[in-house]
């Protein structure tokens, strides 16, 4: 018997196949107003499609003093690596999200 792709426990990769989430066309939108980008009228049916569309478009936005400064994520596992490793994160990686990317790589 052919196992059916709605079975628990089966992986698919038809992520392509599936419709953007609200959370992505939000956060769309407020890039493509941004950056006075249009953005696609098919793109909500492909959240593959979508995420390309965010990935290439948001270092278009205008940028302001914050813009570069790591995300809150990135600051708490910078932290948590830091306290298990019993060393402090530069105060510099605190200014610049490629900097603090390249410590969490560098201190893994």
């Amino acid at each position: 018997m052919q196992q059916s792709h709605f079975e628990p426990g089966h992986q698919s990769n038809d992520y392509h196949l599936l419709p953007a989430t609200e959370k992505q066309l939000r956060f769309a939108r407020q890039i493509a107003v941004a950056s006075h980008i249009p953005l696609p009228a098919d793109i909500h049916q492909d959240r593959r499609a979508l995420s390309d569309w965010i990935s290439k478009n948001r270092q278009r936005t205008v940028s302001d003093r914050f813009s570069n400064y790591p995300s809150s994520k990135q600051v708490a596992f910078a932290e948590k690596i830091a306290r298990y490793k019993r060393r402090t994160v530069p105060d510099e990686c605190f200014r610049d999200r490629g900097l603090m990317s390249k410590w969490i790589d560098h201190n893994r």
